[in-house]
Formats: structure tokens, C-alpha cells, sequence
């Protein structure tokens, strides 16, 4: 059967997966599950995830989904210690950087975006952009003296940042008062997959700015 991947690219943790996959070098099937068009509630794919989200993976009928979840069992299977090192303390500073994605910066973009998209809200409020500001000037610290965002290696940390990060910059955000991630993110243009985690994004914000007032 071999692996599949059931994805949307205007998903940040989708796009993150994706990116997983071909960082580790993987033969993967995509299949595409369209969320505005609601294919996640179709019934063939609530017997796969229940929680009908993307994006979720099938390996030999191993059903997995959450991004973070997807990106550490990979890599731990395929033995990437480089990108999910094994040692106690490194591995939890990984772990952390991800866990700080998922539970801190990543809701922050979504406070700004999805107003914008589902509620007819017409300006990124100055208190989400502060906000958001806050979480890019942590990790600016966290970049202040290593070169990626958990040591001087590649992880699935990056991975998964670079991911939430190509939606910030999808709105045209500035990073002059964040020069670590504004050098990081530009490196990270040498992950696999990441030309695809930018034209994911870009869909992202292209549709946000379509319903920002001008």
C-alpha cells in the first residue's frame, strides 16, 4: 500500500507534513481533501479520521493524523535522528519548539486569518497584529544564537514553523524588527517541499487580503 497522505495546501500543518515527508525522502500518494468544499465531512474519509481534519496519513494502514504527531513518527520510524534527535535534551527542545507552534504561534495567525475569512471582518485588528508580533519576537530569541530553531541542525521543528511561518509572510508581514527570522526563514527555502508550503500559503493570504478592506 505504501504511504498516503490526505492533504489540503492551504493547511499550514498539512503543508508541514508534506514537507516532513520529503525532508525524510519518502515515495508518498497525495490525496487532496478540499476543506472549502467540505470533503472532509464526506463519509468515506470520516471512516478514516473522525475528526475529519488534514492532514492525516495512511502507512500500510497505519492511520495517523495531527501534524506534529505525523512529522516525530516518521522520522522516528525511517531513524532521521537528524531531524528528531534522540538525546533527552535535545529531543525536548524540539519537542518544545513544536509544542510552541501549535499551542502558541499558530493560534495567534489563525486569530488574525479566519476572522477575515468566516466572519466578514475587513482589518487585521491592531491588538492580534501586537499579538503576533509577540510570538515572532520569541522566536526571534529562540534564533538568537543557533542557526535553526532548536540547535545548529535542520529538525521537524523548522519544518513545522516554516510551515505557520509561509502563512505569516503570505500578508506581506514585516520582519524588520526580527532579523533572526527573517534570516531563518530564508534559509528554510532549502527544505524539501518548501516551494509547495509557499504556494500553499499564498492561496491562504491571497484569500485573506481579497477580503480585507483597502
Amino acid at each position: 500500500m505504501g504511504l498516503k497522505l490526505y492533504h489540503y495546501s492551504v493547511s499550514g500543518p498539512s503543508r508541514a507534513a508534506y514537507m516532513t515527508i520529503k525532508a525524510i525522502g519518502l515515495e508518498v500518494e497525495v490525496v487532496i481533501v478540499d476543506l472549502m468544499k467540505q470533503e472532509q465531512l464526506k463519509e468515506h474519509f470520516l471512516q478514516i479520521n473522525p475528526q475529519h481534519c488534514v492532514p492525516t496519513i495512511d502507512d500500510d494502514g497505519f492511520v495517523l493524523w495531527e501534524s506534529k504527531a505525523i512529522a516525530c513518527y516518521l522520522a522516528e520510524k525511517h531513524g532521521r535522528d537528524d531531524l528528531y534527535p534522540k538525546g533527552l535534551k535535545h529531543r525536548a527542545l524540539v519537542n518544545q519548539r513544536l509544542y510552541f507552534d501549535s499551542a502558541t504561534f499558530l493560534p495567534h495567525i489563525r486569530a488574525i486569518m479566519h476572522p477575515i475569512l468566516f466572519q466578514n471582518v475587513k482589518e487585521i485588528k491592531k491588538p492580534l497584529k501586537d499579538n503576533l508580533n509577540v510570538q515572532l519576537g520569541f522566536l526571534n530569541r529562540f534564533l538568537s544564537d543557533s542557526k535553526w530553531v532548536a540547535g545548529n541542525e535542520l529538525t521537524i521543528a523548522d519544518i513545522s514553523l516554516a510551515s505557520s511561518m509561509a502563512t505569516v509572510m503570505a500578508l506581506d508581514w514585516d520582519l524588520s524588527g526580527f532579523p533572526n527570522v527573517d534570516r531563518w526563514f530564508k534559509q528554510c527555502e532549502n527544505i524539501p517541499g518548501f516551494e509547495e508550503n509557499l504556494k500553499g500559503a499564498k492561496l491562504y493570504g491571497d484569500a485573506v487580503k481579497r477580503n480585507l478592506q483597502l
